[in-house]
């Protein structure tokens, strides 16, 4: 059997278990999380998780980023370095990756075939909880020095909670899954403060003083010295342009150190303070030179990514709930002052879409509405009302690649930004479909497919 059809039935099997990341909110609501058979299962697998060093790293906005920043300064450091990251844009290998590479199909098929006999034994194992064992194992097996490992949901009761780190890490907290997490920012924040562990250093970002509360009183419980991003560790920007920023971060008193990143917005460097911070309590004795290195280095797609400079400029950002949109506003302005905005859009069914887009109403010219294929995505009826509460000129395209190409028709004749944000889902297709482009435009010439506008959906 050939390698793809190999790799192709691991995925079916994978997926032929319960799979939280494609339920709908009343089915995430009642499912039944618990870390007992996480548990039973590493054990069953050797507990490969504990043969390398662990950083751990939970919240509701970049926790992908921290995470992508804490393994790069890591490999620059030298140090075989694992990273476990959740969901994929394009390919599900790249959920497991060492030194950057994601664990290869034939790796991933082979993994697979070796666990089901232990899968088969513990009932009610879910996709995820069988996909973090496969990452653990193979880290192990790779013989990785440390691993970065991020939170798929919450903290508390997620798979990936069966480590002791040498620290964990609390990114920006603010309303999202809320039908399994909680309705107020200090339930969000005692989810995700789960991943807290007795004795273990905490680095935290900036924290809305709900939720700080509820992070200051578990970590004195856990007796988990608490380092807070703004209050223990100050920072400030020191230059930014469309090729990056610079940066200081110091502790009161005490020296400046200076760090250059890719990532744009001012969230990134919040972000790459954090991780520094991280870093700076593991324990794993990284030098400000070896971060320095890690930090100029990193790459993490979808954010804030400027795909195309020349006209039309073309974003792609992985923006999904009111407060990441409120930032991404604030950096299209600042980025690029006085130019509106062709949004593409689509959204998961359980996100506040009204409010994302009244917090982007201001630069928006024209809002194009689509929806991903994937089963958690919103029916573009559920946004078109919204829309109309936000008095948005809207139009439908389905499928995605569709709604690309209507935003390069819109653009041709303006100075219009295209962004595609709302869902990682939908903007992974509209980076799928941009590089099928530009890879047929290498190759034919500059055409695009027709579009497929739905007819009488044209509105405000």
């Amino acid at each position: 059997m050939d390698t793809e059809t190999r790799y192709n039935l691991a995925l079916d099997y994978l997926y032929s278990f319960v799979d939280y990341s494609l339920k709908k909110a009343d089915q995430l609501a009642a499912a039944n999380f618990d870390l007992e058979r996480m548990r039973q299962l590493m054990k069953a697998l050797g507990n490969p998780q504990q043969a390398y060093s662990t950083i751990h790293i939970a919240g509701t906005k970049g926790k992908g980023s921290v995470s992508a920043l804490c393994a790069s300064a890591l490999k620059a450091a030298g140090r075989k370095t694992g990273l476990y990251t959740s969901p994929h844009l394009l390919d599900f290998c790249e959920r497991i990756q060492v030194d950057g590479e994601p664990i290869t199909h034939a790796e991933l098929a082979d993994l697979v075939e070796e666990i089901k006999p232990t899968v088969a034994a513990i009932p009610s194992l879910t996709t995820f909880e069988i996909t973090t064992a496969l990452g653990f194992l193979y880290f192990a097996r790779r013989k990785v020095d440390v691993a970065v490992i991020e939170v798929g949901l919450g903290g508390r009761l997620d798979a990936t909670n069966v480590i002791t780190p040498k620290v964990s890490v609390i990114t920006s907290l603010s309303y999202d899954h809320t039908a399994v997490l909680g309705n107020t920012l200090a339930q969000i924040a005692r989810e995700k403060a789960g991943i807290i562990k007795p004795g273990v250093p905490v680095a935290s970002s900036p924290q809305k003083q709900e939720a700080l509360q509820v992070l200051e009183r578990i970590a004195a419980e856990r007796q988990a010295e608490l380092h807070l991003v703004g209050i223990d560790w100050l920072y400030s920007i020191e230059a930014k342009s469309l090729d990056g920023q610079t940066f200081e971060v110091w502790q009161p008193g005490l020296a400046h150190r200076r760090f250059s990143i890719p990532l744009l917005g001012d969230y990134q460097v919040t972000n790459a303070v954090t991780a520094y911070v991280a870093l700076h309590q593991s324990g794993l004795g990284l030098s400000d030179a070896e971060i320095a290195r890690g930090f100029e280095t990193v790459r993490w797609p979808c954010r804030f990514e400027i795909a195309n400079r020349e006209h039309p400029t073309l974003i792609f950002d992985s923006a999904h709930n009111q407060d990441s949109f409120e930032k991404l506003t604030a950096a299209l302005m600042e980025y690029f002052p006085n130019r509106k905005v062709i949004l593409i859009f689509g959204a998961s069914e359980d996100k506040h879409v009204f409010d994302m887009l009244n917090a982007m109403k201001g630069i928006i010219s024209r809002l194009i509405i689509t929806r991903a294929d994937h089963p958690r995505a919103l029916e573009p009826a559920n946004i078109i009302h919204a829309a109309r509460r936000a008095s948005l000129l809207y139009e439908t395209v389905l499928p995605v690649h569709s709604a690309l190409n209507r935003a390069f028709e819109l653009a041709a004749q303006t100075d219009e930004i295209i962004l595609a944000a709302g869902s990682m889902f939908v903007t992974a297709e509209v980076a799928q479909a941009w590089l099928r482009n530009t890879q047929n435009t290498t190759s034919h010439g500059n055409s695009l497919p027709p579009n497929s506008v739905l007819p009488g959906t044209a509105g405000r």
